[in-house]
């Protein structure tokens, strides 16, 4: 029998119609609740209840595929929701949405099973602290400051770096913290979570980790479903252990194509671009329960594919009016070689105020912005003239700009394997320093190269003597 849901079965219904994942079942004595969980074929399929069609009838949504399922056979309502697993036991382990250990070891045990349906944190029990999260990646820290028991995002289209900069942060932050990493994947490549496990056992933070996973081939219900468990996780480590919770998601728009996939197979009519009417409500349910409180923070960085690099679509929208900070990777930054590829013009953080992060930081930071922006004013000229024809000022102003964008780029200790270059973290000093020597002019003579894929500013000597 399937875990994860409450036993033993109360009442038994028939199955009416199968179509696909969407299966109506009939109830003669009594309906099951909404969201309850129901096993058919001996526990082997399970579905959850999602509307109640009318006194006898409930339509529900398999969570595990359907095949073999068929008209006539009996249905039995476990009488409760889906639950999850917390505890200490839980750590260092990979989970299905079930509860199930999938990463070939015995189950844990001495678990509690908690429902994935709950309510976010009261107001009164939430902190409105501002305190800014250090990554050890320059160009967040400097210029899209992260806050503690926040959410920022990471939208890019296909294949310009989001997981590598996911477990990039995994990697710098469970090595600095005392927290607890949660990885949900909702609706990722199976090789993905395969690599991010023997990654983290090879980095030695698998300990302080748990894995959940809800794979691409996987029923919708079932990656509708992953992040609520993920989440509760979470919450039992913020509000029973105490502790700061970094839950890294990848990726909150497969949870939003989940929820579309599921509305559509119930019938509903579709809003804008085929998504589901009620996207606002469950991306909201998800999304604020990811709080600050007074026990804890879960800090929260979702990645976000953005289909066709339009920003405009209605996942992206919403998505970004949850956040604190957004990291928008740019393609165009990618085929240069500027990795992180974040485009410091278009990304942005409610973090990055004077009153939060300093006087000298918050003024550095719009410095450097501004020299950036001119530099992408004066693109076009370039292109059209040449660089002669500008002005000395414009000029050193492109200078200037252009060893900005190269000391910003960072070599990873999740790529090391790939680019044969060692990793580097650097702190909130270091980068704040780096930038305001570039923007006097110090390293006006030293050639643009030394400066990228460095850590502090003053490898680039070192680079430009060998």
């Amino acid at each position: 029998m399937w875990s994860g849901v409450c036993s033993p079965p109360t009442h038994s219904g028939t199955v009416v119609s199968v179509r696909g994942s969407v299966v109506d079942i009939r109830f003669d004595r009594q309906l099951p609740s909404i969201h309850n969980i129901l096993h058919a074929d001996q526990g082997r399929i399970v579905v959850e209840v999602l509307t109640q069609r009318d006194a006898q009838h409930v339509r529900a949504i398999a969570l595990t595929p359907t095949q073999g399922l068929a008209r006539g056979m009996p249905v039995h309502d476990t009488g409760g929701p889906l639950q999850a697993p917390v505890g200490k036991a839980i750590l260092s382990r990979m989970f299905d949405v079930f509860g199930h250990a999938i990463d070939r070891q015995p189950e844990p045990v001495g678990v509690q099973w908690r429902s994935v349906h709950r309510a976010p944190a009261a107001l009164a029990r939430r902190s409105t602290q501002s305190e800014v999260f250090e990554t050890g990646i320059k160009v967040i820290d400097v210029l899209l400051p992260l806050e503690r028991g926040g959410k920022a995002g990471l939208f890019g289209g296909a294949g310009v770096g989001k997981t590598v900069l996911l477990t990039e942060m995994i990697h710098n932050m469970v090595g600095h913290q005392e927290g607890v990493s949660i990885f949900c994947g909702i609706g990722e490549r199976c090789r993905e979570g395969e690599e991010l496990y023997r990654d983290m056992l090879a980095a030695g933070v698998l300990p302080h980790m748990v894995m959940v996973f809800g794979q691409m081939n996987e029923p919708p219900g079932s990656r509708f479903r992953v992040g609520h468990a993920a989440l509760t996780m979470a919450e039992y480590f913020r509000d029973d252990e105490h502790r700061d919770v970094l839950l890294l998601i990848d990726n909150i728009f497969r949870f939003i194509q989940a929820g579309a996939e599921v509305s559509g197979l119930m019938g509903q009519m579709p809003s804008r671009l085929g998504y589901q009417p009620t996207m606002g409500t469950e991306l909201s349910g998800l999304e604020e329960r990811i709080a600050n409180t007074d026990t804890g923070a879960i800090t929260s960085i979702q990645a976000v594919y953005v289909p066709a690099d339009d920003f405009t679509d209605p996942a992206a929208v919403h998505t970004f009016s949850h956040l604190s900070a957004s990291m928008v990777l740019s393609r165009k930054r990618a085929s240069e070689g500027l990795y992180p590829a974040i485009d410091p013009l278009q990304s942005s953080s409610k973090m990055a105020t004077p009153g939060i992060v300093g006087e000298r930081h918050y003024a550095l930071a719009q410095e450097i912005r501004r020299t950036l922006a001119q530099y992408a004013q004066l693109k076009d000229i370039i292109a059209m003239l040449g660089l002669e024809q500008l002005s000395q000022e414009d000029r050193n102003v492109v200078g200037r700009a252009r060893r900005l964008e190269r000391f910003l780029t960072q070599p990873f200790f999740t790529t090391e394997q790939f680019t044969g270059m060692p990793g580097k973290l650097v702190s909130l000093e270091d980068a704040l320093s780096g930038c305001e020597r570039i923007l006097r002019d110090e390293f006006k003579d030293v050639p643009e190269s030394a400066l990228y894929m460095i850590g502090k500013i003053d490898e680039a000597h070192a680079k430009q003597a060998a």
